[in-house]
């Protein structure tokens, strides 16, 4: 994969533009379960380039899913973070492996698609009183770790799943947090091993990190008021809308 690109021609604007996006994507992130991963890759890559995208949401997520774990820790579902982490974690390492051969992008048709048809699955999957749970719930895990590993923005598949778990508003959240941080670590020290990070794309992805993490805190005290069934809403039309949006990019 070569790394030649407009990233040593960023301007200060253009710093402090990915540093406002970044905490508007990471209130986001805190409210719906995701933001960062699938609306900086919008503002990202007019100005470093697409190449270098999916490696620089790799890096910032640490620091992204951190604050959320620091924010929301009292709501975590151990049990099913350590199930679906353990089986995402070496798919996540093969995905991030076959990225630097292929694009991303190419996904994000299929991507988008099972995210938009996820709601009324998971909808039907609650009115029939099914869940995922055990060897469904781990190969969903799985298939996951391969989305992730070589794209940007899928963290909203992971949302839909664990919705599809039975768990509901800030455990969501805080759920998805935990799993998305352990494979944010996996996902950068693939991408550091295979050469796909140059040095000016960890300064960006500080910089994402480093401004999306107060949004978390922020998302916090909006989601205390928040009535359970409103907040399911509302992660509901986030995964519509993050499938929409990924549906957009891939047909470009």
């Amino acid at each position: 994969m070569s790394w030649e690109g407009p990233m040593e021609q960023v301007t200060l604007l253009q710093y402090v533009l990915v540093a406002v996006c970044a905490l508007s994507a990471g209130t986001l992130g805190g409210i719906a379960g995701y933001g960062t991963g699938l609306l900086m890759p919008l503002v990202l890559t007019p100005i470093v380039g697409a190449e270098v995208v999916v490696p620089i949401i790799g890096v910032s997520s640490i620091l992204t899913n951190a604050s959320r774990v620091a924010a929301f820790r009292k709501e975590i579902d151990y049990r099913r973070a350590w199930l679906i982490g353990a089986l995402a974690l070496p798919t996540c390492m093969l995905g991030a492996y076959g990225y630097t051969f292929l694009s991303g992008k190419g996904a994000a048709l299929v991507i988008g698609t099972f995210l938009i048809l996820m709601v009324p699955i998971r909808l039907i999957l609650k009115r029939l009183r099914t869940r995922l749970a055990g060897s469904g719930l781990a190969a969903a895990g799985a298939g996951y770790g391969l989305l992730v590993g070589g794209t940007a923005g899928s963290g909203v598949v992971l949302l839909s799943i664990l919705m599809a778990a039975g768990l509901n508003g800030r455990a969501v959240v805080a759920t998805d947090a935990i799993i998305s941080l352990g494979l944010g670590v996996a996902k950068t020290g693939a991408f550091h091993a295979f050469g796909a990070l140059p040095p000016s794309a960890w300064i960006m992805a500080l910089i994402v990190g480093l401004s999306a993490t107060p949004g978390a805190f922020i998302a916090k005290r909006l989601t205390q008021a928040l009535p359970i069934h409103i907040h399911n809403a509302i992660l509901d039309a986030a995964i519509i809308c993050g499938g929409v949006i990924l549906i957009t990019h891939g047909m470009r």
